[in-house]
C-alpha cells in the first residue's frame, strides 16, 4: 500500500481528532485505524491552530506571500516572453 495517497472525509478525520482529545493514545488510534501516527499528529495540530485541515486555512503569512509573489513572478515571466515574442515579430517587418 505504499506510495498510494488515502482520501479521508472531513468527518473521519474529526473523528479521529475526537478520540486523540479524549485520551486515547496516538498509537492505539493509528493501529485500531489503520492510519500513520504522524497523519494523526498532522491532522490533530492542523485542526487545533485553525479549525480546518485545508492546507490553505494552516499557511502561515509568509506561506500565502511566498505563494502569491512566486504566482505573480510566473505571470510576469510570461507576460515578458510575449512581449518579446512581439518585439521579434515587429523586427522582421
Amino acid at each position: 500500500m505504499a506510495g498510494k495517497t488515502k482520501n479521508y472525509t472531513e468527518e473521519f478525520k474529526k473523528q479521529i481528532v475526537a478520540l486523540k482529545q479524549n485520551g486515547k493514545s496516538t498509537a492505539d488510534i493509528a493501529r485500531e485505524y489503520q492510519i500513520a501516527k504522524s497523519t494523526i499528529i498532522k491532522w490533530l495540530n492542523d485542526y487545533s491552530e485553525s479549525g480546518s485541515f485545508k492546507a490553505k486555512d494552516n499557511r502561515t503569512i509568509e506561506e500565502n506571500e511566498l505563494l502569491r509573489l512566486r504566482k505573480e513572478n510566473k505571470q510576469l515571466m510570461m507576460e515578458n516572453d510575449i512581449l518579446k515574442q512581439a518585439a521579434l515579430i515587429m523586427g522582421r517587418r
